[in-house]
């Protein structure tokens, strides 16, 4: 029986495992969360508001398939290895709890689902309590049916503003604005083009839109949160009109009132377990992505990678490359009939992400938003001017002389934002998202693998 282990509890990572089951492989599945569904399916059995959780039906029915398989949740890998077999060591529990279980998982092939993180662009202010990321201040509404704050904006970027802005207003937030810092003329252009292409998420779109009318929440394009304000929490925000390359329009500020921003500026795919396995990485600094096949194999023949780390693509995408990495990581064809569905979601959804990247990818004239002052790594407190000012040194040299990126999240937060600086005083940066220990922990706990 092939033994297949799956990376990721999300809509990717369930519906490879579904697929490698079906095959007859022995499925093991590990992931972070206390429960699984990613941050798609993130919720609370009864305290989330149904209308805040899409396709429901379909987790129940992938949760159900996973009965055969074994399950691993609140775990954390930490370490990556493959040679004839895959090896992944975790370890299972609180990560401050007194003790936990030590994993180690063989199997023939390894499906990489880890998903993506919320990405956050700094701001002046972005330090003060009250600012969350887009993503955690619909965390809280889904799972814990709590806001962030009495008056909110969403500022940032991509349509997952959206539902963000309605899971707040759901749970009783006021809205006060959302700000989309892509233009109208770049949002034209990224969606408007061949519009029957987007019929399997114009529901969804009328959804959401009729959900900001009906909470009266505006929705600004070209805008944005360049600063909060407050003295020991958020007390206000500036918003300013921004130009095509995100640069603010002098004489647009205007300050908002409110006492919670949630910042979101697309996600981030998590690569650590995949450059620890081998994984070729393509793209540039910031958009950097597991390079994979048309079998969703990797340059690493026991490895297949499916979801957002492949390309920020949404759920549908995950799902169908879940199906046929899982499919094929089990054994199976690439040709079998039964991967016909999968294959057709995934050539539509690939477009549609061609099309999120035109119309809300990032542009370089955020950080025309910052002070020299502006902290940019909050685990350490580096402002941007500490990483321009070593930013012509080795990515290594520039950590150890600011700081940047040693934190207890070890970049996984300002990442992006660094090497942007970086690379705009003329550095080189690479490298920020290689981590020989791929999730934190203790000493002791390393120090009791040495025997293994």
């Amino acid at each position: 029986m092939r033994r297949v282990a799956v990376l990721g509890g999300g809509p990717a990572g369930l519906a490879a495992a579904q697929a490698a089951l079906a095959l007859g492989a022995e499925v093991t599945l590990v992931d972070e969360g206390a429960g699984l569904g990613g941050q798609f399916w993130r919720h609370h059995d009864t305290i989330t508001d149904p209308r805040l959780t899409h396709g429901r039906a379909r987790f129940d029915r992938l949760r159900g398939a996973l009965a055969r398989a074994t399950v691993h949740t609140g775990a954390s890998v930490w370490s990556a290895d493959v040679a004839a077999s895959v090896t992944l060591r975790a370890f299972a529990g609180s990560a401050d709890g007194p003790s936990r279980r030590s994993l180690a998982i063989e199997a023939d092939a390894v499906v990489v689902a880890t998903g993506a993180h919320d990405l956050a662009l700094p701001v002046p202010g972005w330090t003060l309590p009250g600012v969350t990321t887009a993503g955690a201040a619909q965390a809280l509404a889904k799972r814990d049916g709590v806001t962030v704050g009495r008056r909110t904006i969403v500022s940032g970027s991509g349509p997952f503003l959206l539902p963000v802005a309605q899971s707040l207003a759901l749970t009783g937030s006021q809205v006060v604005g959302v700000h989309e810092a892509s233009t109208v003329r770049a949002l034209a252009a990224g969606w408007l083009p061949r519009p029957w292409q987007l019929a399997g998420k114009a529901g969804e779109l009328v959804e959401y839109v009729a959900a900001l009318a009906r909470h009266r929440i505006p929705y600004r394009p070209g805008s944005a949160v360049v600063r909060v304000l407050g003295e020991s929490r958020v007390e206000a925000a500036v918003v300013a009109s921004l130009d095509a390359a995100w640069r603010p329009i002098p004489g647009t500020e205007r300050e908002i009132v409110c006492d919670a921003v949630a910042l979101g500026h697309g996600f981030t795919p998590r690569l650590e377990a995949a450059l620890s396995l081998g994984c070729a990485i393509v793209g540039e600094r910031g958009a950097r992505f597991v390079a994979v096949d048309d079998e969703q194999r990797t340059s690493n023949p026991l490895v297949f990678a499916a979801g957002e780390v492949t390309g920020i693509g949404g759920a549908d995408a995950a799902l169908a490359e879940g199906a046929i990495a899982g499919f094929l990581a089990a054994g199976g064809s690439i040709d079998d009939s039964r991967l016909r569905g999968p294959l057709a979601v995934r050539r539509r959804m690939r477009a549609f992400a061609a099309r999120l990247e035109r119309a809300h990818g990032i542009r370089q004239g955020w950080t025309d938003w910052l002070d020299d002052d502006t902290v940019v790594c909050r685990c350490e407190g580096v402002a941007k001017q500490a990483i321009e000012q070593s930013s012509h040194a080795p990515m290594r040299a520039m950590k150890l002389a600011s700081r940047a990126g040693l934190g207890p999240c070890q970049g996984r937060t300002c990442g992006h934002a660094v090497e942007e600086i970086m690379a705009q005083a003329g550095g080189r940066p690479s490298g920020f998202d290689r981590r020989p220990i791929l999730a934190p922990i203790r000493l002791g706990e390393l120090a009791g693998q040495s025997g293994d």
